[in-house]
């Protein structure tokens, strides 16, 4: 009886590791040039940007009254009007530093040009993103 045991923990075990759940949330993104400052959460200081130049503006959805400043996303392009424009699982981890308004067309965050190049091939106005805090 114990190899039957073994033999359905074992099935369950690698059943489990086929489905992959996921926190994330969906949204959108579109790209921002420079200049970058002053921007809504630290001014004109410098240092707030990361070195990789991976940060972006929250749109309304994720603003939270301005508590979203220094928070980190994961990002992934998941899909956009033109095939071919997300580079496939590539995942950027980016730093909010600015506030993005409604201007933009309910775009839930707003990358800076390395992070938007980091995740598409192609030149569009706005992708569909997986995001994670």
């Amino acid at each position: 009886m114990q190899t039957k045991q073994w033999q359905l923990v074992s099935y369950l075990l690698i059943l489990s590791q086929l489905f992959c759940f996921s926190h994330a949330d969906v949204g959108t993104a579109a790209q921002y040039n420079p200049p970058y400052l002053p921007t809504a959460c630290y001014g004109d200081d410098q240092t707030q940007f990361p070195s990789s130049n991976l940060f972006a503006a929250a749109g309304d959805g994720i603003w939270d009254n301005g508590a979203s400043c220094g928070r980190q996303y994961l990002v992934r392009c998941i899909s956009a009007s033109q095939p071919g424009t997300c580079v496939p699982d590539q995942t950027i981890q980016v730093k909010i530093v600015d506030y993005a308004p409604t201007a933009t067309q309910s775009t839930t965050i707003v990358l800076s040009e390395t992070a938007f190049g980091g995740i598409t091939n192609i030149a569009v106005d706005s992708i569909n993103i997986e995001f994670q805090q």
